[in-house]
Formats: structure tokens, sequence, C-alpha cells
């Protein structure tokens, strides 16, 4: 054989090839809970803390359940085990999170988001966890961004009143100091947080600060930085600063946590923080832009 026709027949190979790793590369979404839980933890499709199973929440959807009770440090090794299955090798995730799943990913990408995790088959056993597929390790995980509805990432004043019940080992993290404190909110790995902010908060108006959707104020919803909350508001209300949209920082200057994004603000103070089992609250922004844009 010719050293043209071999090298020509090589490269067709190699091609072929590309094209067959191309082509079993799968996007998936990932959907994180957040207090009090609500779906079998492991089993990734149940969307019982969510809504109808039915309902277009992205490609490939996945219900990353955990208990929505016991400590992040303590829970963040089944959403670690789910980035694994499905974020590793040549396939990608999109991620949406919800009030302390906010925690939950947060948490994941900067205490381990640059750390060698094995490529997966993204076929997990009853324990959530997948086999290696080749062997090989990357670093990090394939995650294009991360949607965030109702965001718990800097914790709540219901948390810190003792609203909750103070028996829940999840409370304490959720408290402003503990929650900011938590990790270094900045460190992303270089992927884009898309807050949605709900507020049409009236119950706990005089316990949270500014804006809220009844459970989280627009300081933890709107990713501001910071070691404890602060008012922010609707463009409407002259009665504190405003949440800003994008990555500017809000009125009176304080910064957003470095790659994150208001994409909603909720200037008709119409959504809550709840899913009410039908995808509802600021959790359906979210799950409109996942369905439109995870695929």
């Amino acid at each position: 054989m010719s050293t043209i026709r071999r090298t020509l027949m090589l490269g067709a190979m190699a091609l072929a090839g590309a094209l067959a790793l191309a082509a079993q590369a799968t996007n998936y979404s990932l959907w994180i809970n957040g207090r009090t839980g609500g779906g079998q933890v492991h089993n990734h499709a149940d969307f019982s803390y969510w809504g109808p199973a039915t309902t277009a929440a992205g490609v490939n959807k996945k219900a990353i359940n955990w208990d929505g009770y016991n400590n992040i440090a303590n829970t963040n090794g089944i959403v670690r085990d789910a980035l694994d299955c499905y974020c590793t090798g040549s396939n990608w995730c999109y991620v949406a999170a919800h009030s302390a799943g906010n925690l939950q990913i947060g948490y994941a990408l900067s205490l381990y988001g640059t750390s060698a995790r094995y490529k997966k088959t993204p076929s997990p056993n009853a324990g959530g966890q997948c086999s290696n597929s080749d062997g090989g390790t990357q670093t990090g995980w394939n995650i294009k961004w991360v949607n965030v509805a109702g965001g718990a990432a800097g914790g709540s004043e219901l948390a810190n009143a003792g609203d909750w019940a103070l028996s829940e080992p999840l409370v304490a993290d959720l408290k402003t100091s503990t929650a900011r404190a938590m990790y270094n909110h900045n460190a992303t790995g270089g992927r884009m947080f898309y807050m949605y902010a709900g507020a049409s908060g009236t119950l706990y108006s005089f316990v949270l600060p500014g804006q809220d959707d009844e459970a989280i104020a627009y300081h933890s919803s709107g990713g501001i930085s910071g070691s404890g909350g602060a008012s922010y508001c609707n463009p409407s209300d002259w009665l504190c600063n405003d949440l800003t949209l994008g990555t500017a920082a809000a009125q009176g200057g304080r910064a957003k946590w470095s790659n994150h994004s208001v994409v909603f603000r909720d200037d008709a103070e119409a959504a809550n923080h709840y899913t009410q089992g039908n995808w509802a609250g600021v959790v359906g922004r979210a799950r409109a832009d996942m369905a439109a844009n995870a695929q």
C-alpha cells in the first residue's frame, strides 16, 4: 500500500473514530432540589419535588435528589456523584438548582471543581453512582451553565431568626453568616450562574430585608457578595437599593459574586419561592429557560 493511501486511510479512520465519539456524546439537564427534599434520594427519575416528570425542563433531565435536611458538607457527595455520572468524558451538563440546591452546586464547584474526576458511564446504580468508563480522569466537570431559582447561597434570615425547625442540620447552614462563609462563592470554575429572583413575599417581609420570595431575600437570590445580607429591591421601591440585572454591582456599589448574573428580577412581584408540586413560583421561570435553551 502506498504511503499516500495509508495516510488517507489512517486519516479516514481517525475521522470515523472522532465522529463515533461525537455521536456518543450526550447532554443532560440536572435539577438539584432545595430544603425539605421530596424526591427519593438517588432516584434520578423522581421529579416529585418539582412537578410532573412529563413537563419539559431541558434535554435528558435528571432529578439529583438529596434529602434537603442534612448539612451541605454531609450530602454534597450525592451531587458530586451525579456530576461524575453525567458531566464527564464526552458528556455535558446544564444544571438547575433551587434554594439550598444553590449551596450544593456552589460548594461542589468551589471545593471540588478543579479536582481529578474519573470519567463515568452515565448509568447509575441504586446508590446513584456510576462505573468508570475508560479509567481516565479529567479536571472537574463538563458544565455549560447553571440556572438558580430562589438561590440560598447567601442564606436566609428565616434561619437566623429560628423560623424554621432548629432540629434540621441544614437550617444551621442556611444562616446568612454560615452560608456566606461556607466556601468561596466567587470560585465557579468559570461557569456562569444565572440568577432568578422572586419578589412576591408578604408573609415574612418583616424578617427578610428588601424584596423577597417568602423564603429568600434579593441579597441571596441576586448573588450579592459580602459577609452579610442587605436590603435590595425593585427599581419601583425607593426605600432600598436596586438589585441590578446582569453582572453589574447592585445600586450602592455592592458587587455580585464573580460569574453571577441576574437574568430575572421579579419587578411584577408575582413569583414566590414554592414549586407547589407543579414547577410553580420562581422555579417556573428557570424551567422555561431550561426547556428552551438546555438542549
